[in-house]
């Protein structure tokens, strides 16, 4: 028996939220193996350097997988559902994430083992590729009218809530001797999906369709034209947006890895705090993270989705400034309070921006549309982030402003798309009535 329609808004809200935050779990606990783990037990070398920049060469390398997992699933969503697309996400992400908890070192097996967790790393990137999108549509498209951005955020805010759990995961872990993190401690936090993958796919199974889904298809099963592939029919009729959609998600993909995924290779390396401080200082931030963007959600929508991105955008540009004096001090309560800062402003920010840009496109693409979006800036933005960040570290050791101004130029990257799109959005409502 279906769940009644009355009670679908929350429910797919709920489902978007669980599901998310199971998905970027694993995605997160990936991250943290990378900054902390992963060079040391896949990639040996005896130049730190090195192994750290090819562990982050493989959380990159998900990131670039991640457009492909946007097209296919897209396409699924779009034109078969997007419940069965969300499923399929989870069960592969879950499967792929056991796999990694079990995968030989190179100790254990040579160059086979990153081979593998390269392979196993593209598989993960496809499934996140194509878990966001759909999620923020169930979300946003079960909403009632005039509250999508709102209902949409709940999609978002599994992103805080999967770091808190995986930030849980990894803080206990790293608190084994050495020599137990190293053989056997960080593949816990990667077994445990398997528990999480569970509790997901009981919750997804138990909402119904998208309405909006359902309706398009509706007309498209009496139209006579013939069906374009979505993700042809995007790059045809709506690349202008897509471009633009793309830049405006810079702030909210690329701030998140650099204020956590870089932070924590950072402040253990360049400052050499101890890895456990960072790790509890980015979890009190998430709880922070995870408390601000509902609220976020809420005030876009009594002040405009519009007027409170450029906002956000502004101030995150200002950010990193007070942010890097506040982390050099090496003092828990100010690290906090320093990430805090740039984290409070991005996070408002990638509450809202996900059902800004759902609504640029129409419902028959609209997965794949959105999907690419956010996909092609996380390929670009968000796997070359801590990249760029270990080399400008690198070059200029013992200097925190060329960090800053980095950070600095992806908001302000953000802060003309959104600006961009909000005029191109006003004029095409304005044809729109004159031809009615």
């Amino acid at each position: 028996m279906k769940p009644q329609a009355s009670s679908q808004p929350r429910r797919a809200a709920a489902a978007a939220f669980i599901g998310t935050m199971i998905e970027w779990y694993d995605f997160y606990i990936y991250a943290t193996a990378a900054a902390l783990v992963f060079g040391a037990l896949f990639f040996p070398s005896d130049d730190k350097l090195f192994s750290t920049m090819a562990a982050f060469g493989t959380f990159a390398v998900g990131f670039f997988a991640r457009p492909l997992g946007g097209i296919i699933f897209g396409h699924i969503g779009d034109r078969i559902g997007r419940k069965k697309s969300l499923i399929i996400t989870l069960l592969m992400m879950g499967v792929v994430t056991v796999c990694i908890g079990l995968l030989p070192t190179y100790a254990q097996i040579g160059v086979a083992a990153p081979v593998l967790l390269i392979l196993l790393r593209i598989v993960q990137g496809i499934a996140v590729g194509g878990e966001w999108g759909g999620a923020v549509l169930m979300a946003g498209e079960h909403a009632p009218k005039g509250r999508r951005n709102f209902f949409a955020s709940f999609a978002q805010l599994g992103s805080p809530a999967g770091l808190i759990l995986s930030l849980l995961a990894f803080s206990a872990v790293t608190r084994l001797p050495e020599a137990d993190l190293m053989s056997w401690g960080w593949r816990l936090p990667f077994l445990a999906s398997s528990l999480l993958l569970i509790v997901g796919l009981a919750i997804r199974l138990g909402v119904n369709e998208s309405p909006e889904f359902l309706a398009s298809r509706e007309l498209a099963s009496k139209s006579t034209r013939k069906e374009q592939a979505p993700v042809m029919e995007v790059l045809r009729t709506a690349w202008r947006p897509l471009l633009l959609c793309i830049g405006a998600n810079t702030l909210g993909i690329a701030g998140v890895y650099f204020t956590n995924t870089f932070m924590i290779a950072y402040t253990t390396q360049q400052l050499e705090l101890p890895r456990s401080l960072i790790l509890e200082c980015l979890f009190v931030v998430a709880i922070i993270q995870f408390c601000i963007q509902p609220l976020a959600a809420w005030v876009a929508e009594k002040i405009g989705a519009t007027r409170f991105l450029c906002l956000m955008s502004l101030l995150a540009m200002a950010s990193p400034y007070p942010m890097f004096v506040l982390v050099s001090s090496g003092q828990a309560p100010l690290i906090i309070l320093g990430i805090a800062l740039a984290v409070v402003c991005m996070a408002s920010f990638y509450a809202v921006i996900a059902g800004y840009v759902s609504g640029m496109f129409e419902t028959r693409v609209r997965y794949t549309a959105i999907s690419l979006a956010y996909q092609i800036c996380g390929a670009v933005a968000g796997g070359l982030t801590p990249l760029i960040g270990t080399m400008l570290a690198h070059k200029f050791a013992g200097q925190w402003w060329p960090l800053a101004v980095f950070y600095s130029l992806i908001a302000a990257t953000s802060l003309i798309c959104v600006l961009s799109l909000a005029r191109r959005h006003a004029s095409a409502e304005r044809v729109e009535l004159a031809n009615a």
